[in-house]
């Protein structure tokens, strides 16, 4: 899943800083819901890692039950702050 068709997906744009808080709080209640109910599990992940992104994913151990996707959640937070690190000091 492509990050931008997720963002238009679930808050009808990509770029959600021009969004007023409350249309926010409905896309990611939508998130929520759309991953509490996904059976494919590379979508899971893609919506779990959109999750993060936005400061909203739930704990690692308590969203996937195998330990792969464990890791592999601990990794993609991994790279994603260490982006914003970099970011933050440019």
């Amino acid at each position: 899943m492509d990050f931008d068709q997720l963002l238009v997906r679930f808050f009808g744009t990509d770029d959600i800083s021009t969004l007023p808080p409350q249309r926010i709080v409905d896309g990611l209640e939508a998130i929520r819901l759309q991953f509490g109910l996904e059976k494919d599990e590379d979508r899971r992940f893609a919506l779990w890692c959109l999750m993060y992104m936005l400061g909203a994913a739930p704990d690692v151990d308590e969203a996937f039950e195998d330990e792969e996707d464990r890791e592999a959640a601990r990794d993609f937070m991994d790279m994603a702050d260490a982006e914003m690190a970099e970011d933050d000091e440019e």
